[in-house]
């Protein structure tokens, strides 16, 4: 083969991994458009990605954007000359080669269900087509290796250095970190109808005022308890966020202000209580993201109602990190009835679900 044609399919296959590294890295910082809300999709990374592999709320947000910027830096540098052969191509093949083990553990674990993270929420990929993914990338770059001759490799060092640290600094400075300290749960009043929960938060939030409902629901005192016919009275552990949650019959909604699986469970819900007088209110629990969106949810939920407002990694502490939204928990003097998770599948939230669970006796629901 001539070296024109070698050089010509080396560029090739290093462009083609290259922009696997650099999309990887950019989809880890986006929801659904790129780099639309970047410290949201770390968070979320963190919290479905690295929590479950052990990794503290203390080292999670360091390790993620030191993590990415390494991918971004990678794909930047198989680009260029210096070291290629000698150090970019071996590190990235290294690391390919331990994403191959973390998903091959996941799998004996876990299964091979889930989005395993690879390329965050903007393309979902199981682990084992991860896993495929990267072993073909692990093949590119051994073809490249071998196609690339010797004497064309450079040796400036600071390249390498400068491509490392400006990568990883430009994902500290698209996401900065807030700080979560134990007062993230305290909370602070803000309005009748509106409370800001979390350190640092940035984000205008939205006033009672600024909302024209077509409706006004307001937490509702249930009847005193009747042992026989209630279940015994628990804490469920939202009372500090809605004082009244662990009294009679309840339920609490989980959402994120744009959202639009979120924004249709709450239009559900108001079609169902307009249809039954009995229909147990609803407070809600916003993530702070987006919360200047608030009043457009309330539009077209049909109605407003109570709510608090928590940050990212917090929200999803208390949702569940294993769990995404919309969700909506039916609690009954404070005991868990049914909770529903996700915007499809069999945990997503469906109203023909819940209405016969209304009218179910506590022996019905097994409840104490």
């Amino acid at each position: 083969m001539q070296t024109s044609t070698k050089n010509t399919i080396a560029w090739i296959l290093r462009i083609v991994v290259a922009l696997l590294f650099i999309v990887s890295a950019v989809a880890k910082l986006s929801k659904s458009e790129l780099l639309d809300s970047p410290y949201f999709a770390i968070s979320t990374f963190e919290v479905k990605q690295l929590y479950t592999l052990g990794f503290s709320p203390t080292i999670a947000p360091y390790f993620s954007r030191i993590l990415i910027g390494i991918e971004l830096a990678l794909g930047i540098l198989l680009l260029q000359k210096h070291f290629l052969r000698r150090f970019v191509i071996p590190v990235t093949i290294v690391m390919l080669a331990v994403f191959i083990v973390h998903l091959t553990y996941l799998i004996s674990t876990s299964g091979n269900a889930g989005n395993c993270g690879c390329f965050g929420e903007l393309i979902p990929m199981t682990p084992a087509e991860s896993i495929v993914k990267n072993i073909i990338a692990i093949g590119l770059l051994v073809w490249t290796f071998i196609l690339l001759p010797k004497e064309t490799e450079k040796h400036n060092f600071w390249i390498l250095t400068t491509g490392l640290f400006a990568s990883i600094l430009a994902l500290f400075m698209l996401a900065p970190m807030r700080p979560m300290e134990e007062s993230s749960f305290s909370v602070t009043p803000a309005d009748e109808n509106t409370t800001t929960i979390g350190v640092n938060s940035t984000a205008s939030q939205p006033t009672a005022q600024s909302i024209t409902p077509n409706k006004v629901d307001s937490v509702k005192v249930e009847p005193k308890v009747v042992e026989d016919t209630e279940p015994k009275k628990v804490k469920s552990g939202y009372a500090s966020f809605h004082p009244k949650i662990d009294d009679g019959k309840q339920l609490l909604g989980f959402f994120v202000p744009g959202c639009d699986h979120c924004q249709l469970a709450a239009k559900e819900l108001t079609e169902m209580r307009s249809k039954n007088k009995n229909f147990p209110p609803l407070s809600i629990i916003f993530m702070n993201e987006e919360p200047e969106k608030i009043p457009e949810f309330f539009s077209i939920a049909g109605a407003k109602y109570p709510y608090k407002i928590i940050e990212i990694i917090p929200f999803y502490d208390l949702m569940g990190s294993d769990k995404n939204t919309p969700g909506v928990k039916f609690l009954w003097n404070g005991n868990d009835v049914k909770y529903w998770y996700n915007s499809e599948g069999e945990h997503q939230f469906k109203g023909s679900e819940l209405k016969p669970l209304l009218t179910k006796t506590k022996q019905e629901l097994r409840l104490k």
